[in-house]
């Protein structure tokens, strides 16, 4: 395969690219799941207290999820993310003993030897990458699903920065999580009613297997800070240099955005503004919506901007985002819900007969931040809306009938997994001014 030094064995620190070897590795959820039951009932039968034995197997299946995503890191480990990024919409029951695992797969994994990375790097930037250097620190300072990053000093210039090194046998690795997604796709594609899941996986699939290749996710960091370079509230890390499993660029420094929820309201609230601002300015400022809202990809910057990272996964909007997206959300929030189904149904989000009335008892919560002037974003708002979405069988089985569009797929994930983080961070805000300074077709209120 192009670009894979097939020198580089994938035990020890690369990711196993067997389909078998994996699959065996995602089997011991469920299995250590039956274990860890079948145990706990035998110590509830010997007298042990029944809340303590559940605590204990909880915290185990956690801490088995953690070690289990992050070892085989990949299209796996992308899954652990996205649910630490979402426990803010589970039960609270369900959330907690999970909350910090997950939130640990966030930027953390277990690292590849150092050994390893610089044969990664002598392959992609040859026998002499360490002059380009004039410091480099062995140990990782994070590790993600594909890679994991080093801080350096760039020898030309005596810049600071991130060298990112893709871990070897990820592209493989990351093809067969993807292609066992795609295949439970369309296992599941009859049961899903008129959602087209298989179309959906196909797009969101090509674009995660982009980043694999660090030269595409370098043009688009760079394109980023070029669009934002100079703004007042973000900051976006130019690249110094990319291949196609090794990527340098400056080093920024800041705290990660979930510690805002140790800040005042005031401060908190001001970086969750900025933080759903950044993700609505991206295809405005520079045609690219940041596909990956996670709080691992952003940083508190010391001089307040909010500094972002990780432009592997982007949907490229060289027109911003869709001007139906505003139009549809204004019918929405002034109640024309004839309009705005018809609406949806020309975009391709509905897949059957509606009722307006229907869809509007089932779709208004999702509205009611863009409707008012500050909104607050909560926990126990935000698992309400998960608890509704899960009730496939109620609001007369409407689920069925709705459809995301390939073309919205990654605009849909971001919309939601905003939505998520701003209720981690417990955020109140004026979300519609962000709508009306960046949205196409978006028409404020009156006032």
């Amino acid at each position: 395969m192009e670009g894979m030094d097939r020198s580089l064995p994938p035990e020890s620190g690369g990711l196993s690219r067997s389909t078998i070897g994996r699959g065996a590795k995602l089997i011991q959820l469920p299995l250590g799941v039956a274990g860890r039951k079948a145990a706990g009932w035998g110590r509830k039968l010997a007298g042990a207290d029944a809340a303590t034995v559940d605590s204990d197997l909880a915290d185990r299946a956690a801490a088995q999820m953690f070690q289990v995503l992050g070892e085989l890191k990949g299209g796996a480990m992308k899954f652990g993310q996205a649910l630490s990024m979402f426990e803010a919409m589970l039960p609270e029951e369900q959330a907690a003993p999970f909350r910090e695992e997950l939130r640990r797969l966030q930027d953390a994994a277990p690292p590849m030897p150092s050994s390893k990375v610089q044969a990664v790097l002598r392959a992609e930037f040859g026998p002499q990458w360490p002059k380009l250097f004039s410091e480099f620190d062995v140990r990782p300072t994070a590790a993600a699903s594909i890679g994991q990053v080093h801080r350096g000093v760039w020898a030309a210039s005596g810049t600071p920065v991130a060298i990112k090194v893709q871990y070897p046998g990820a592209e493989d690795a990351l093809r067969t999580d993807l292609l066992a997604i795609r295949r439970l796709a369309s296992v599941m594609s009859p049961l899903t009613g008129g959602v087209d899941i298989v179309a959906l996986t196909r797009e969101l699939s090509e674009r995660i297997f982009e980043e694999v290749d660090y030269r595409l996710e370098s043009a688009s960091q760079q394109q980023a800070a070029d669009g934002f370079r100079g703004h007042p509230d973000f900051l976006v890390p130019d690249v110094r240099a990319a291949s196609r499993r090794a990527m340098v660029s400056d080093w920024i420094d800041g705290d990660k955005l979930i510690t805002a929820t140790d800040l005042p309201p005031a401060e908190r609230n001001r970086i969750g503004l900025n933080y759903v601002r950044f993700l609505f300015a991206g295809p405005h400022q520079c045609g690219l919506l940041h596909g990956d809202p996670h709080p691992g990809n952003y940083l508190l910057c010391p001089d307040g901007r909010l500094g972002v990272v990780d432009f592997g996964l982007v949907a490229r909007l060289p027109g911003g985002l869709p001007r139906a997206m505003g139009e549809i959300l204004t019918l929405a929030r002034d109640g024309d819900w004839e309009a705005a189904t018809a609406g949806l149904a020309r975009e391709g989000f509905v897949a059957g007969d509606i009722e307006p009335a229907s869809l509007l008892r089932y779709l208004s919560p999702f509205f009611e931040p863009a409707a008012v002037p500050t909104f607050h974003f909560t926990r126990s708002w935000a698992q309400e809306q998960f608890r509704r979405v899960s009730d496939l069988e109620g609001y007369d089985g409407i689920a069925f009938k709705l459809n995301v569009p390939p073309v919205y797929a990654l605009i849909h994930r971001v919309w939601l997994g905003g939505i998520a983080v701003l209720a981690q961070l417990d955020v109140q805000a004026a979300f519609a001014d962000v709508l009306a300074e960046f949205l196409p077709g978006w028409e404020p209120a009156p006032r």
